[in-house]
């Protein structure tokens, strides 16, 4: 496995996100020697109790995160943040959820762009939209480092990148910046060695920072 950072853009106050800004976070890849290689896309759903009788007390957690990622297609991640619980389960876990129905998707995000090859890195750019419409709710990116699985012998490595990363997107005069958000992985329980799960919990913190960018 390899290490993966995620940013997400974080726009200046009092301005708005357009696909401009994304076209030229890709020009900017290519532009560092990124060679395109095919499109990405994750998929993430927030999911909410179906309570029948409003009488009863829920037991059950509130709400929580499932994600799809397109390197996994076999697998499905959960995320309660407020529990700090991360867990992986088969893919076919939705059909089963749908059947029981004790659980509604309340919003599914798509985030789809493309990819590109960079000497030892994968770097993914897209967008993020509601699976209902096209309206632009973020733009995010996933730097892989690929030689290393050491959350901690790479950080150094990714560090170096996200400089060279900013000092180039900085030449656009974008209104805004791609933020990296350190996710505190002990608290889920998770060790050095970097995996899916480790995945599953940046795209969450990276969602409730995109959803505080959108309010702000």
């Amino acid at each position: 496995m390899t290490v993966k950072w995620l940013m997400h853009w974080q726009p200046k106050p009092g301005t708005t996100l357009s696909t401009q800004i994304l076209t030229e976070a890709c020009l900017s890849v290519e532009s560092i020697g990124g060679q395109k290689d095919g499109r990405w896309r994750s998929v993430l759903t927030f999911y909410r109790p179906m309570q029948r009788d409003a009488s009863v007390p829920v037991e059950h957690p509130r709400d929580f995160l499932g994600l799809a990622l397109q390197e996994q297609p076999s697998k499905y991640y959960f995320i309660l943040r407020p529990n700090r619980i991360v867990l992986e389960a088969d893919a076919s876990i939705q059909v089963v959820m749908e059947k029981l129905q004790s659980y509604k998707a309340r919003v599914t995000l798509n985030f789809e762009g493309f990819q590109y090859k960079l000497g030892d890195f994968q770097v993914r750019v897209g967008k993020c939209i509601p699976s209902t419409s096209e309206a632009l709710r973020g733009i995010m990116m996933e730097v892989e480092y690929l030689p290393l699985s050491s959350i901690d012998k790479s950080k150094k490595v990714l560090e170096d990148f996200f400089d060279i990363w900013q000092e180039t997107i900085s030449k656009k005069s974008l209104p805004g910046i791609f933020m990296h958000i350190e996710s505190n992985f002990a608290d889920y329980g998770l060790q050095d060695r970097y995996t899916s799960l480790h995945t599953a919990v940046q795209y969450a913190t990276c969602m409730a920072q995109l959803i505080a960018a959108v309010r702000g």
